[in-house]
This record gives structure tokens, sequence and C-alpha cells, in this order.
């Protein structure tokens, strides 16, 4: 029975191997070398199965399991591949470690095994111990390495402890850790696409002086020595719009943004954005590339469908395109296009919409279509014709009556992935669009966006006809790893205060839960 069976305190139990620690040291080793000369990975010699047998491997990693029989016993030893069994004798390794240094480990120390390749009588690829060498020693019990008859068993499924401790997370659950390797592998080909398709990746501050880009609250700071208040960025469009201007004609950036907004499945205060930007293009040329973009993930992945939110989504068909109201159309059972405020106010409070009096038209469609429309765009979805009000840098839409821009969200599964424009580059306009926010920003929207004098100086030196697209990254990676909170992508995300007084759950007794 290990001391976790035996319910102590965990100071107990940090004491006792505290013990084993001393133990160690004082029979001379070093329980925490500088180096170790592993040669294979785990995943290497499980791969390679019986062909290896009786060769000479050195590997190295976490013990997860233990099984003590007198003068032998067996381990097994995790590293970040995966995980093998070790039968570590006293006669066959170095003399008297069995007794000073085996003797003394823990579940969740870190060993190096050197030794050959062998299968035991029960069947099982192992590895038979010539040599054992403590790496590190475990002081802080690992909740979920608890044993029964020699098997380690997981008990850390809590999604807000896997969040919180998401080293023992990735410890105790190889499938957390194969998410953030294929979130490594999204980003790998986004650059890969970019690149390939001749897109310069930049990088554009994160303090900035005034925060613009999108609309949303920014986070606040204060630069010491430059006596200035600082924002962290909510977008970086209006310095790649700079650098357009400037001569660049495709660039992208992958940026952390900041927004100091709620939390919910799909929203974290700190985030992954992609935007890239190409001149002479517009939000059309930017839908094909979008798409393009997206299915060039997927075939890297070997991925053709996913289920994502509870649906079953099918990445190889093309994508759906329509406009807000062709949809709202198909919703309501009528045409709303020649609404005014009014009448989309009236619309909005007959559906139990909630809208506020001093909401103006395009605040009041975009909640209508919020409600009403986006749980139900499941597959891949263009959505076009957005009103100007909620789309200050983008250009109106051509042939059109100026109420509208050339604007398309991109959704899957109800939930917005991407955000694109054919980007306003008339200086006038613009100056004008964003006094106008600055108004409603008077009249008490938080949110609206602010002048940014230095852009406007930029864009009046001339900027090309340009596309640009912003994408949420994290909820790329939720998207092909079939996962439903953003939590879950993100190593480590925001979280409320814990009390670091209180012990969590996994480490106390019966009684004391």
């Amino acid at each position: 029975m290990n001391e976790l069976d035996k319910h102590k305190s965990l100071k107990q139990i940090i004491d006792f191997r505290l013990e084993k620690l001393a133990n160690i040291r004082e029979n001379g080793y070093d329980p925490f070398p500088y180096k170790y000369d592993k040669t294979h990975n785990i995943d290497s010699i499980i791969e390679n199965g019986e062909s290896d047998i009786d060769s000479k491997v050195n590997i190295a990693g976490r013990i997860v399991s233990m099984r003590k029989m007198g003068k032998a016993s067996f381990i097994h030893i995790q590293d970040a591949t995966g995980k093998i069994q070790s039968y570590v004798r006293k006669d066959q390794i170095q003399e008297n470690v069995y007794d000073d240094v085996f003797r003394n480990l823990d579940l969740g120390d870190i060993v190096g095994i050197e030794g050959h390749i062998f299968v035991t009588k029960m069947g099982e690829l192992s590895v038979k111990a010539k040599s054992l060498t403590l790496l590190s020693k475990n002081i802080r019990p690992l909740p979920n390495l608890k044993e029964k008859d020699g098997e380690a068993f997981n008990a850390f499924d809590d999604k807000e402890l896997r969040y919180r401790h998401r080293h023992l997370d990735l410890i105790a659950n190889p499938e957390s850790k194969s998410i953030f390797v294929k979130r490594a592998k999204v980003i790998s080909a986004i650059r890969t696409f970019l690149n390939d398709n001749g897109y310069i990746e930049v990088e554009t501050p994160v303090l900035q002086p005034i925060y613009g880009g999108a609309s949303a609250r920014p986070f606040m700071t204060h630069h010491n020595t430059l006596k200035q208040d600082l924002y962290l960025r909510i977008a970086d469009e209006l310095y790649l719009k700079k650098l357009i201007i400037g001569g660049f004609e495709k660039v992208y950036e992958l940026a952390k943004n900041f927004r100091n907004e709620g939390m919910d499945r799909s929203h974290n205060p700190e985030y992954t954005s992609l935007e890239f930007y190409e001149a002479y293009k517009d939000v059309y040329d930017m839908m094909d590339f979008t798409e393009n973009l997206v299915k060039t993930i997927a075939k890297s992945l070997d991925i053709k469908n996913v289920e994502f939110c509870g649906n079953s989504i099918d990445l190889t068909q093309k994508f759906e395109r329509h406009s807000i109201f062709s949809l709202l159309e198909d919703k309501i059972g009528k045409s709303i296009e020649n609404f005014d405020e009014k009448q989309l106010f009236e619309l909005a409070k007959s559906k139990n919409i909630s809208v506020e009096e001093n909401m103006n038209y395009g605040q009041l469609l975009d909640a209508i279509f919020g409600e009403i429309v986006e749980p139900h765009l499941i597959n891949p979805t263009f959505v076009t014709d957005y009103p100007k009000e909620i789309s200050p840098l983008a250009k109106s839409k051509r042939d059109s009556d100026g109420r509208l821009v050339e604007r398309f969200e991109l959704f899957i599964s109800g939930m917005e992935f991407a955000n694109s424009f054919s980007e306003l580059n008339d200086a006038v306009d613009q100056r004008e669009r964003l006094e106008k926010q600055a108004k409603l920003r008077e009249l008490g929207d938080e949110e609206a966006q602010i002048v940014d004098e230095s852009f406007l100086q930029a864009i009046e030196c001339g900027m090309p006809p340009t596309g640009g697209v912003g994408i949420g990254v994290d909820r790329l990676v939720m998207l092909f790893t079939g996962q439903n909170s953003i939590k879950d992508v993100i190593l480590f995300p925001a979280m409320r205060p814990e009390n670091m007084c209180e012990l969590p759950t996994f480490y106390r007794t019966p009684q004391e839960r």
C-alpha cells in the first residue's frame, strides 16, 4: 500500500519523500544530475516491436506505475512519445543501486534506464534494466498516479483542475498532449500555406498608444519611462495596413491579441489571431483564399470530416455563401432587406431578442441575425452584406445604396471563424466613419472604435485596393481537434482566482472531502 492509500496529509507525503531524497544523497548519489544520454524515444521501440529484441537502448521518462517484488520490480516509464515497461532486478543493475536508490523511488520520479529489449512471459515488450539512474526526484505526489494491482489508473479528469494544473493534465492524459501537438501542426500549416503563396510574416506592436482595428474593450498598462498609458492590442489590423501602404503587397501576422471581455467556451481574454492582407484583391478573392487555407490545413492533417460541437462537418465540400438577408428570410419567412431601425427594433422585440432603444440599424440587424440564424450555420458558410455601422473599416458594397459593406464572416457549427473586408482605402470616408464611431463612444458604447490619427495620416498617403482577413487560430484548432471549449486548446487559459492556501480536491483525504 502506498502513502496515498494510507490517507496521509499532503505535508506528511512530502515529508516522507524528502526523507527518501535525503537517503539517496546520504548514499552518495546525485538525485538531480545535469544530463542523460537518451538514445531512443519509447514510440520508436514500440513501433519496431520484436524486430529489435536484444537491442541496447537508453530511455528516460517518468515512472507512472510500479510493481515491487522484493529483489525485482516492474515499472512503467512514460516519455513524450509513449509508455513502456522496464524490468529492474537487484543483481542485474549497478551494485547497491537497487537498495540505495530504487527502494527510495516513487511514482512520478524521472529515471533513465539503460538495458536491452525483451518480451516478458506475459508477452509484453519491455526493457531489461542494466543500469538505472535517478534524474529527478518527485516531491509533490501526482494525483493520477495511483496503483491498483500494480497498474496506474487515471483519477485526474476534472476539467477545471486540468486547466489550472496543465502540467499534471499532460502527464495524466496523453490525449491532452496530442491536442497541442496538433495545434502546432495547424500553425505550421498556416505558415507554410501563406509563405508558399508569397506572403511575408511580420511582427507589429503588442503595446499600442491607441488601440484600434476592432470593436472591443482593451487592457491598459503604463510605461514608466515614457510616462504614458499604453494598451494591449485588440487587433493588429491598422499596423498591417500601414505596411501595405508602405509597399508590402502580401503580409501576415500570427498575433497574440487581448480583449477585456467575458469568457465562455469560444472566448478567452488572451487569444491567437491570424491576420493577412493582400494588395489589389477584394473580399471575394479573400473568400476563395480563406476556403483554400482551411482545406489545405485539413489536407495536411489528413482530415476530411470532423465531429465538432455535436455536428459532423465535411471539410471537402464547397463552403456555402449567403447574404445576411437571404438567411434571415429563410428563417423569418419574409424579406427584411428594406426594414428601417424602427421595424428592426419591433421585429427583435417580437422574437424576444434583447435589444436597446439606442441601438442603430447595424447593431439591431446584427443582434437579430445572431439569435435567429447563427446557431443554425452548421456547414462552413460565408455570410455577406453586413451593415456599415458595425463595419467602419470596410468599403461600401459596390452598386448598392451605401448601407452595406463588402465583408464576410465565416461560420462553422454556429461559431464565427473568420472576418474579412474589401478594406476601406478612401481616407476621407475612413476619417468620417471613425469620427462617427467616436461619437458612439461618447454616447456610452465602450466597444466603438476610436480615431487613430496616425493611421489616418498613413492612409492619406494612398493605400492600394486591399483584401484583408482575420481568423481565430484557437477556434481553428478547436475545429481540427474536435474540442468544444477554447480552454481545451489553450495550454494555460485564463481562470478565476483560486485560493492557493486551500488544497485541491485530489490532495485531500476522504474525510476532508
